[in-house]
């Protein structure tokens, strides 16, 4: 059995203001948010959750793709969610140091550290009935920037993002836009 996946707010970054792609995932008990970060308000999130039968306090896992407020500002929706970084999962009052790379939260979701917008980046991994789908901030947007005019570590953001083409995705949900196909032309 396949994850679900749905995106439920597709960011931008544009001068009209900021937002981060946020995403539920299901996969069998696992009810996993990725990048619970600012949008227009918290309705933006939650109303599409309510529309799938999903209530804020059923989401078991957040994933922090990385620290920058705009991916984390809405974190608190979800109270009973451990809580993925780079370094450890956090719950209540709970600190349990992992490394991401590797990490399983489901039978089909998993984490993999991808430095270069910041050293803390981690990128979800889920395998769909459509394929593999990963949710990163490696691209902000599938027309760019082909450079990240805010990486911490250009060479390692185009290394980070060879070795995640690598696998194949039929999707990449980017932190500031829509899911889209990365093809030849995407920029490692």
């Amino acid at each position: 059995m396949a994850a679900e996946l749905t995106v439920l707010h597709a960011g931008y970054a544009n001068n009209d203001g900021v937002a981060s792609s946020v995403v539920l995932i299901r996969d069998g008990d696992a009810t996993v948010v990725v990048d619970p970060g600012m949008v227009r308000g918290p309705a933006l999130i939650l109303d599409p959750m309510a529309a799938l039968g999903v209530r804020a306090e059923d989401v078991t896992d957040v994933v922090l793709s990385h620290h920058h407020p705009d991916h984390t500002w809405h974190i608190a929706l979800f109270p009973n969610a451990r809580v993925h970084d780079v370094w450890a999962v956090y719950q209540g009052d709970q600190w349990d140091d992992q490394p991401a790379e590797g990490r399983v939260l489901s039978p089909n979701v998993r984490l993999m550290e991808t430095p270069g917008h910041t050293a803390q980046d981690i990128t979800t991994l889920v395998d769909t009935a459509d394929g593999l789908v990963a949710c990163t901030h490696l691209w902000w947007y599938a027309e760019g920037p082909a450079e990240d005019p805010r990486a911490t570590d250009l060479p390692a953001l185009h290394q980070s993002r060879a070795r995640l083409l690598d696998l194949a995705p039929v999707t990449v949900v980017p932190g500031h836009g829509p899911g889209f196909t990365p093809d030849i032309s995407t920029p490692r």
